[in-house]
This record gives C-alpha cells, sequence and structure tokens, in this order.
C-alpha cells in the first residue's frame, strides 16, 4: 500500500470500537503509536473483534452506549481525536425500529458531539453514509446533490450531517463526515437478520445454501473494502487543508458492480477452496424496502481536498474478504451463532 498520511503519537477515541468498521481502526491506529480508546456497548460490536487488543499497553476498552451522555464524556476525556463509528445500521432494522435507530444514531451522535466539544478535540471524524443520496437519480454521487430520504436510516445519517455543520458553526469544533459506500471486509458479521449482503452470501456459500438476491440482480453498488475507509480516516483526521474542513466527503471506490456480479465472484472465489460452490445456484426474490436502486460515488472531492485515492478496487478486496472468511468464519462465528 502506497504511504499517506497517518494518525501517529495522539490519543483517539474510537466509539463503536468493537463493531467491524471501528475494530479495525482501533487495529490499525495501535501500529502508528497512537493511544487507543475504544467505546461500544456491545449491542451490534463483538469481543471477539478486539480480544487481541486487550492486551496492549496502548489500547483501553469503555463498555458504554453513546444514548448515555455520561459515558461519552468519559470517553472522550483528555482524547484529541474522535472517530465516531458507533450507530445502528441496516436500512430494514430502521424501518422495524426507527425509534431505536433515532436515539443512537440521532441522540447518540448529538451526545459525542457535545462530549468532543467540551474535551477540546482537534478532530470529530464521523462515519456518514451514501443513504444520505436518497432518491437523487444524480450518477455518480456528488457531495452537494442528495434527494429525500428513503428510510429512517438516511433520515439519521443526514441528520448527522446537520449537526456537525451547526456544532462547527457555533462551537467551532472541526468535524469532516465520510460517506460510507457499501463498506465490506475482516470482522464483518455474517450472522443475524440485518447482516451485510457479502458475509452474509459468503456464509451461505460456504455451507452450499442459495444466496437470495433482492430483485432481479441489477441493482448495483460501490463496494468498498475496509482498507480504504481506514485510509480515508487518516486522511480526514490529519488533513490541515481549510477547505476539507467541515465538509463530507464520499468514501468508496468510484466503481459499481450488481449484485449478479457479486454472486458470481463470490462464487468463483470460494470455488477454489471448495469445487462444489461451483454449483450452488443463485435465487432472486422482490425487491427490498427502501433500497436505493443503483450507487456510485464520485470520489473526486475527497481526492482534491484529501489526496484520495482508493487503494483496493472491488475484485481485489472481495478476494481478501473471502479468504479472511474462509479462514476465520468456522471457528469465530459459526462457535458463537
Amino acid at each position: 500500500m502506497a504511504p499517506y498520511p497517518k494518525i501517529t503519537n495522539t490519543r483517539v477515541l474510537v466509539t463503536g470500537g468493537a463493531g467491524f468498521i471501528g475494530s479495525n481502526l482501533c487495529e490499525d491506529l495501535l501500529k502508528y503509536d497512537n493511544e487507543v480508546v475504544c467505546l461500544d456497548n456491545f449491542s451490534t460490536g463483538r469481543m471477539e473483534n478486539i480480544m487481541e487488543l486487550l492486551g496492549h499497553k496502548h489500547f483501553r476498552l469503555v463498555v458504554g452506549d453513546i444514548r448515555n451522555p455520561d459515558d461519552c464524556r468519559k470517553a472522550a476525556d483528555g482524547m484529541e481525536i474522535i472517530l465516531h463509528e458507533a450507530a445502528l445500521g441496516s436500512v430494514p432494522r430502521s424501518i422495524n425500529d426507527p425509534v431505536t435507530s433515532n436515539a443512537v444514531n440521532v441522540g447518540g451522535f448529538l451526545n459525542m458531539l457535545v462530549a468532543a466539544r467540551d474535551a477540546k478535540v482537534s478532530r470529530f471524524v464521523y462515519a456518514a453514509s451514501s443513504s444520505t443520496y436518497g432518491d437523487s437519480e444524480t450518477m455518480p454521487k456528488v457531495e452537494a446533490v442528495i434527494g429525500m430520504p428513503l428510510s429512517p436510516y438516511a433520515v439519521t445519517k443526514y441528520v448527522n450531517e446537520l449537526y456537525a455543520h451547526v456544532f462547527a458553526l457555533n462551537y467551532g469544533l472541526e468535524t469532516i463526515g465520510l460517506r460510507y459506500f457499501n463498506v465490506y471486509g475482516r470482522r464483518q458479521d455474517p450472522n443475524g437478520a440485518y447482516a451485510a449482503v457479502i458475509p452474509k452470501f459468503t456464509m451461505m456459500l460456504m455451507d452450499h445454501e442459495s444466496p437470495e438476491i433482492n430483485g432481479d440482480g441489477t441493482n448495483s453498488r460501490d463496494f468498498t473494502y475496509v482498507d480504504n475507509v481506514i485510509k480515508m480516516n487518516h486522511l480526514a483526521a490529519t488533513t490541515t487543508n481549510p477547505l476539507a474542513i467541515n465538509q463530507v466527503f464520499n468514501t468508496a471506490v468510484g466503481e459499481r458492480n450488481d449484485l449478479n456480479q457479486l454472486a458470481a465472484l463470490l462464487i468463483r472465489y470460494l470455488s477454489a477452496h471448495d469445487p462444489e460452490i461451483a454449483g450452488v445456484p443463485v435465487k432472486h426474490g422482490p425487491n427490498r424496502k427502501g433500497d436505493i436502486p443503483h450507487s456510485l460515488a464520485s470520489i473526486e472531492k475527497a481526492a482534491t481536498l484529501l489526496g484520495y485515492q482508493p487503494e483496493y478496487n472491488f475484485e481485489k478486496g472481495l478476494k481478501l474478504a473471502v479468504e479472511w472468511y474462509w479462514e476465520k468464519l468456522h471457528h469465530t462465528y459459526r462457535s458463537n451463532s
């Protein structure tokens, strides 16, 4: 991987640090002499994700809930940078339970902004979402053009951007939002009703079960490998470009692949380990409520203002993710499901 500016020798709080993206951030930050605090309530985070970090002298776990202002305040105390990953993800989850999604994603976000302001952190980088583009038909998606949201989850993530803006305006808090586009990779949980498509399909194919694609499979996404996301967090947290501060940036690859292509690649990569997977058929079901049909990011703004270039395209990232699941899935997720 080409070198790029890193967060180094800094006190960093990662909220949701036991989750998929958060745990990868914690692990990466420890490589660069940072003191890392992980705040998580383990509603969706997993202890397994941070087990190897617990003995590290520069890592500290705080079990707490961002819905509790005191937990936020304690975790933020003395921190220089906050990487806010904690949220209740999933469009279907938010449709089934909009109240809880709002309490975590909006109320919890506001609590963290207040804690960041009071702790006088130098930078607050937060996980925004491509769902903010809603029904906008503009392709590729550019940060300045959004549509009407299509789910409660999308509403909550847009509200985060609005709150970050007013905290920058009124309190001088430096914020940068990263609109994540369909992030995947190691440690993404394949279990549960709200599992993301890549780990879920991978697990099913490994079990010789037919994955079910929502719709005819032509819905497309800008699938983004987790190491591209780690890179964007470093760039956002360290940038000194005044034009980049208090902005939102697409965090993606700038390419799109449809679900039929995804399934075909998964079958191809997994068949190298188990030839029987090549014969597993793919099923199709109804379109999922609240889903957008196509998603493709423009990464021009991130390239121009942050110097971002993705390190991993879809095929390269997916192959790495499949290798990780093949090695880890049996004795990590299955033993705990």
